[in-house]
């Protein structure tokens, strides 16, 4: 198949304007914005045509190109990551078969969740839309309390059923554990924001209105669902890795920790 990655990037985040262009501390002193990070991370996904930074703001632009990034310039009306995404593959002069959503903010993720998700559209071509999700050790489930008892927005939860197929995709931490019970393994699958899609899924979902659901939860995923779209999650193995995005300024530190201890 052939495979395009799309890094969707813009500077007006609410929750973390200017996101992007952040600069984190790497393990030999040095300092990358966020999306070079996320860029190279991307570069090194086996079995891909073409990586491009997808976005609307000149500066995030500019920057990209400065550490030898293709550029797709968006519309300013992307709501979302998947819209940019879909208006992106608009502007190739060839369709691919396959594309990847690799979030912006998402510079831990290992190659090999991708790979993962390339190979199970490529076994089953019913699927439409896969995105990885893994089981959280200690340390994940943790941080993701955390967050919510402090009451911050942090990474995302998925539930599906026994064919792998979402339910239901929540920022709350579900399945609901109640304190003191927590059972081995782990119930609570983190959601890797990363997104394979055919394309013809990337044009349903911009014809496709928001979803109540999406509203409220503030997740793009929950669109496919509410409209019908199965997606496929992906069970994927971090092999001893600490994976975790960069929602709120307090996840600086925890991801520069986690390069110190690669």
């Amino acid at each position: 198949m052939k495979t395009v990655i799309f890094i969707p990037a813009r500077y007006a985040s609410t929750r973390y304007p200017g996101k992007p262009l952040v600069e984190l501390r790497q393990k030999d002193g040095s300092a990358k914005s966020l999306i070079q990070m996320s860029w190279e991370a991307a570069s090194v996904i086996e079995g891909v045509d073409a990586v491009y930074v997808a976005t609307d703001d000149a500066r995030i632009a500019e920057h990209a190109r400065s550490f030898g990034a293709d550029v797709v310039m968006t519309s300013e009306a992307c709501e979302n990551g998947t819209a940019r995404c879909a208006d992106a593959l608009m502007q190739l002069d060839e369709t691919p078969d396959l594309v990847i959503n690799f979030q912006g903010d998402a510079p831990l993720t290992p190659p090999w969740f991708v790979e993962g998700l390339m190979a199970a559209m490529a076994v089953d071509k019913t699927v439409q839309m896969a995105t990885p999700v893994l089981r959280c050790d200690r340390q994940t489930y943790d941080n993701f309390v955390e967050d919510r008892k402090e009451g911050r927005v942090g990474g995302t939860t998925a539930v599906f059923d026994q064919h792998m197929n979402a339910l239901y995709f929540s920022k709350e931490v579900i399945p609901y554990i109640a304190p003191g019970t927590l059972p081995q393994p782990i119930p609570v699958f983190h959601h890797v924001g990363v997104y394979a899609y055919r394309p013809d899924a990337l044009k349903r979902y911009v014809k496709t209105p928001v979803s109540r659901l999406e509203e409220l939860e503030g997740l793009e995923q929950l669109r496919f669902l509410s409209a019908g779209i199965g997606v496929r999650c992906v069970e994927v193995d971090a092999r001893g890795r600490v994976f975790w995005e960069l929602n709120n300024p307090g996840d600086v530190a925890r991801i520069e920790a986690a390069l110190e201890a690669q």
